[in-house]
C-alpha cells in the first residue's frame, strides 16, 4: 500500500496518517535483517565515499621505476624484478598490493567507492525525476497526450541499453559525466512504465475527482495527490536500479567508456587487471569484491524496502 492511502485506495490528507505509514515501512526495516545489513553496507560505502579525502596518485616507486622504465613489460617478465609487494599481494605500506604501475590498490578502490556511489545516485536520479514527469503526465491526461510520452518512452525503451548510452557518449564524449547521464536517460523508460501503471488507478479516486470538483489546478493535482501516492514502487525501484546502474557504470568503464586514466575506477582497474590475472590475483580481486558488496547492499535493502511497502506482502 503506497504511504498515505487507505485500503480502500483513498488518501489520508492527515500527516498523522502519512507519519504512521513511513514508522510502520521503518518498523518492517528493522525486523528484517537483510535488509539492515543491506542499509549497513549502503551507509558505510556513503560515508566512505563522503568523507574521504585521499590522494589516488600514490606510487610505490621502486615498483613504478621497475614496471615504467623496464625494456620488456611483459607481466611474467615483469615479474621477476618486481619487490614483494607487488609479488605478494601487500604489505604493511601497501596492504592491498599495488598494480601494475605501483599505484596502491587500497587506496584507488577506496576513491573509486565515491566515483561509483556518487554516479549510482545521480544517474538514478535523472532516470527517476525524468520518468516520473513523463509518466505521471501521460497517466494523468491519457488521451493523446499518453500516446505521444508513451511512444517517445518505447522508442527509448526499444534501442538495446549499452548501444543508446555507447552513442550518446559517442557523440558528446568519454568521461563519466556522460555516462552517467546516458545511464540516467536510458533508464527513464523503467521509471516513466512503472508510475503510470500506478498514476491510471489513482487518477480514478475519490481525492483527485474531489480536487477537480473544487478546481484545484491540475499541475497541483499531479503534485500533491497523484505522484505522492504513486511514488512507492519507484522509490523500491529506484534503491535497486542505484546498484544496477553501478554495475553498468563499471561495465563502461570496464570498455573504456566511463572514467578516464588516471582518475581511479572499479571497471576501468578490472579491465588494466586482465594481463596479470594469474601471477597477481588480487589485482582483479579486490575491485570485483567491492562492486559485488556494493550492488548487493542496494538489493538486499530494495528487496526489505519492497517488502515494507508492498500491499501483497503481510508483514
Amino acid at each position: 500500500m503506497a504511504i498515505g492511502e487507505h485500503e480502500n485506495g483513498t488518501s489520508s490528507e492527515d500527516p498523522a496518517v502519512e507519519q504512521v505509514g513511513w514508522r510502520h515501512t521503518v518498523t518492517v526495516i528493522k525486523r528484517d535483517p537483510t535488509a539492515r545489513f543491506g542499509l549497513y553496507l549502503i551507509g558505510l560505502l556513503t560515508l566512505v565515499a563522503t568523507f574521504t579525502w585521499i590522494d589516488y596518485l600514490v606510487f610505490d616507486y621502486a615498483i613504478a621505476e621497475a614496471v615504467w622504465y623496464h625494456p620488456e613489460r611483459d607481466p611474467e617478465v615483469v615479474e621477476t624484478i618486481l619487490p614483494p609487494a607487488f609479488i605478494d599481494g601487500g604489505t604493511w605500506a601497501h596492504p592491498l598490493g599495488t598494480d601494475h604501475r605501483g599505484r596502491d590498490i587500497l587506496v584507488r578502490v577506496i576513491y573509486g567507492t565515491r566515483i561509483s556511489i556518487t554516479v549510482g545516485f545521480l544517474s538514478t536520479a535523472i532516470g527517476m525525476v525524468g520518468g516520473t514527469a513523463i509518466g505521471s503526465v501521460a497517466g494523468y491526461y491519457g488521451g493523446w497526450v499518453d500516446d505521444v510520452f508513451m511512444r517517445f518512452v518505447e522508442t527509448i525503451y526499444s534501442i538495446p541499453f549499452l548501444v543508446l548510452v555507447i552513442a550518446f557518449m559517442a557523440a558528446f564524449g568519454r568521461s563519466i559525466t556522460y555516462a552517467m547521464v546516458g545511464v540516467g536517460i536510458a533508464v527513464i523508460p523503467v521509471f516513466a512504465r512503472l508510475i503510470r501503471s500506478r498514476v491510471l488507478s489513482v487518477r480514478e479516486t475519490d481525492y483527485v475527482e474531489a480536487a477537480r470538483a473544487a478546481g484545484v489546478r491540475d499541475s497541483q493535482i499531479i503534485l500533491r495527490h497523484v505522484i505522492p501516492n504513486s511514488f512507492a514502487p519507484v522509490l523500491v525501484q529506484g534503491t535497486l536500479q542505484i546498484g544496477i546502474s553501478i554495475l553498468i557504470i563499471a561495465g563502461l568503464s570496464f570498455l573504456g567508456y566511463g572514467a578516464q586514466p588516471p582518475t581511479p575506477d572499479w571497471g576501468q582497474m578490472l579491465s588494466e587487471s586482465r594481463g596479470y590475472m594469474l601471477p597477481q590475483p588480487w589485482f582483479s580481486i579486490w575491485p570485483g569484491l567491492a562492486i559485488l558488496v556494493t550492488v548487493m547492499g542496494f538489493n538486499l535493502f530494495g528487496d526489505g524496502l519492497q517488502d515494507a511497502i508492498d500491499p501483497k506482502i503481510d508483514n
